[in-house]
């Protein structure tokens, strides 16, 4: 029962739901970068490096761009951006909400346990 769009989207948040796959795009946010400067802020071999931007390029979130022998990364829609930048948000919300809920069970806690 799975429509068109929601398997799209669902294949395109999970090309997101790579930790390197983030600090690709991460990285990308500064301008297009080479496979070897990728590999290096990563500290990843370059196979490990190219199998991620495969994924993200067979998803149309990144495009290449040769120059030479070497091949340039770039953000296919600078909108991933805002994108992530709401996810942080709405991670950041969730951590506050925790923080908060935590603080409350160390306040009963502290009125619940007998003062000497």
């Amino acid at each position: 029962m799975q429509q068109p769009i929601h398997r799209f989207t669902s294949e395109f948040f999970k090309a997101l739901g790579h930790p390197a796959r983030l600090v690709i795009l991460g990285q990308l946010r500064g301008g297009e970068r080479s496979v070897q400067e990728l590999q290096q802020a990563l500290e990843m071999d370059q196979s490990s490096v190219s199998q991620q931007l495969a994924v993200l390029r067979n998803k149309n979130i990144v495009d290449t761009r040769k120059e030479g022998t070497t091949v340039y990364y770039r953000v296919r829609d600078p909108m991933i951006f805002q994108l992530l930048d709401v996810a942080r948000e709405i991670f950041n919300n969730h951590l506050i909400d925790t923080q908060t809920m935590l603080a409350q069970l160390g306040e009963e806690q502290s009125e619940a346990t007998p003062h000497a």
